[in-house]
Parts: C-alpha cells; structure tokens; sequence
C-alpha cells in the first residue's frame, strides 16, 4: 500500500469517527493529513462534500500553498490555508478543524478575552500538561472573512508541533504528531468545553 493510500484511509477512518458524533452539521468542518514532507504534501477535504458518507472523492491532494497537486474538480476545503501554515511551520502530521455549539458558545463567552484557560482537569494531560497545577490557555481568534487574513491571525499561535485554537463563532483547530494524537487533542477539547458549560448551568 502506498503512502498516499495509507494516509487516505486513516484520514477517512478519523473523518467516520467524527461523523458519527455529528461534528459535520451542513458540510462544515474539515481534515487534513500529510503524506510527505519534500515536497511538502497533504490530503485535504473536498469543499462542500457530505462527510458522513465515504466516497472516492472525499479528499484532494495539494501543495505547500494549499493548491491542487493534480488537475481535479475537486476545490478544497475553504481552511486549506489554515493546514498550510500548520504543515509550513511545524513538524505535525495531521490537522482537524471542527464547527461544534460546545466550541462556538465558548468562543463567544470567551473571545473579549482571547482565550480560555482550564486547570485542575484531568483531561489536559492529553496536551502532556502533568503537573498539578498546569494550565492548558487555548486562544481564541477573531473570524474574518478573508481566508488569507484568518490564516495569518491563526498562523500567530501555530508555534509547536500540537496545538488548539479556537475561531470567534466558527470552530476549532487542532494539530498533533498523527491522526491518532489531532483526534485525541480534539476530543479533550471538547470534552473540556463541554464540562464547563455544564458546570455554569449548575452554578446558576
């Protein structure tokens, strides 16, 4: 199996799993994962493709700028630029954004300050914070509509090889070393966002 087919086939398992906990309202959202590093490459989602169904063209292949490698219909997804400057900058291996309500009422609640911060949670240690009193700061970014401007205020935060930002009333993007390590910073994510919008309830 060659390399390309290797990373499709995991980047399609990762989109399944994300499909089924309806992380995909409305075609929103997409993936990305690197299939080599000179050149740099990556597979992306296809724009507007229904990601509960797998299908053939469910990804594209495209450059360091984001353009396709081979002629295709196919447009990608309207982040590209956000994975270039993930791939451009770090040595990461896979890129996941998402539209969820958890993470866009966070963004809301939180986004005058510019970021969100959680301590004491048992979930940070998937970002390798171990000490007892660590701090996980996940910023948050406004959402312009100029792609090209939204990539250059994210790329702002993009300095390790895993990370998390979130975007104003959009959604969020996480990195890591491999498919495995993004959708396990995704998942603490919004487990994290979840868990803390319940306790504001409990409080009231």
């Amino acid at each position: 199996m060659s390399q390309l087919t290797e990373r499709w086939e995991e980047l399609a398992d990762v989109k399944d799993e994300l499909a089924v906990r309806d992380w995909f309202m409305g075609t929103s959202g997409n993936l990305a994962i690197k299939v080599s590093d000179n050149p740099l490459q990556f597979l992306v989602t296809a724009s507007g493709k229904d990601k509960r169904k797998r299908t053939s063209e469910d990804f594209l292949l495209v450059d360091e700028n984001g353009k396709p490698v081979n002629e295709t219909h196919l447009k990608p997804s309207a982040e590209t630029l956000l994975h270039v400057e993930i791939y451009n900058k770090t040595a990461a291996g896979c890129s996941l954004h998402v539209h969820t309500i958890d993470n866009n009422i966070i963004s809301e609640l939180y986004g005058d300050q510019g970021e969100i911060t959680f301590t004491g949670q048992e979930l940070i240690k998937a970002f390798d914070l171990w000490e007892e009193d660590a701090v996980l700061r996940v910023p948050i970014i406004s959402n312009p509509a100029h792609i090209p401007t939204l990539a250059q205020e994210f790329s702002e935060h993009v300095k390790e090889d895993k990370g998390v930002v979130l975007i104003r009333n959009h959604g969020i993007t996480v990195w890591g070393k491999n498919a495995f390590e993004a959708k396990k910073l995704l998942e603490a994510s919004e487990f994290l966002f979840r868990y803390h919008l319940r306790l504001l309830e409990y409080k009231k």
